[in-house]
């Protein structure tokens, strides 16, 4: 049986919200451009993508000065992959590169939705007394409308979005800011979410349990050398054989 603890912090997107699987994603909108991409067969524009996409947002200085501007950082990304093939198909100019973006970026949004069982979990926890905050990071306005939209404002105690607190992961004030809201301290606390620096690294750091939602089921790399106190592969096992 698991012993609950008296909060925990939760990530929002890719831990409660899922919009799909980004390699996939990419190349069902190359699909859809199929005919301008000629003759780069959409698949492998897709993976050129895919791989860009994961080296820029790797790095945590651009993933910081970035992330307020989604949209942007995206025509920014497709065009950088658009340029460098543009020599072997001219059909892939600057104003198609703006078009497959933006397509892009409103496709994922709309895959937006509740991974299976989060959202019965969070109630349950919230019905069995745990404390519960939302800790994201991202824009004030694009963060808050997730919130509205998915009704999630009630559920939790505390809501902290990067954009309206001026800091966020991996800050040790983003955890210690949280836990300060819920009165508890890091012994009596775990954060759970998808990111293993921001999620499993950092709160370690203070004393957190750190649970990581592995909810690609690829397991942790090879070569990491970040340990989460759990693994899960969907939100719903925090209400498992609970004690």
């Amino acid at each position: 049986m698991i012993a609950l603890p008296r909060a925990i912090l939760f990530d929002l997107d890719e831990t409660l919200l899922s919009f799909g699987k980004r390699p996939l994603l990419l190349a069902e909108v190359a699909e859809e451009f199929a005919a301008a991409l000629a003759p780069i067969a959409p698949l492998e524009l897709a993976d050129l993508l895919e791989a860009h996409f994961r080296d820029f947002w790797s790095d945590p200085e651009r993933h910081k000065a970035w992330r307020f501007t989604l949209g942007a950082a995206r025509r920014k990304l497709v065009g950088d992959v658009f340029d460098a093939l543009r020599p072997r198909a001219p059909g892939l100019t600057p104003e198609m590169a703006t078009a497959f973006a933006d397509r892009f970026h409103a496709y994922r949004e709309e895959q937006a939705r509740f991974f299976p069982g989060a959202l019965e979990a969070v109630d349950a926890l919230k019905r069995r007394g745990v404390k519960l905050a939302l800790v994201t990071n991202g824009a004030a306005d694009v963060q808050r409308a997730k919130i509205e939209r998915f009704e999630l404002s009630h559920r939790f105690e505390h809501i902290q979005i990067e954009g309206e607190a001026g800091f966020g992961k991996p800050e040790e004030q983003a955890y210690r800011h949280a836990m300060a809201a819920l009165g508890v301290e890091a012994h009596e606390t775990w954060m759970v979410g998808d990111n293993l620096e921001w999620e499993v690294a950092a709160p370690q750091r203070l004393g957190i349990h750190a649970i990581w939602h592995d909810h690609l089921g690829v397991g942790l790399p090879k070569d990491s050398s970040i340990k989460p106190d759990r693994i899960i592969l969907s939100i719903g096992e925090l209400t498992e054989n609970l004690g």
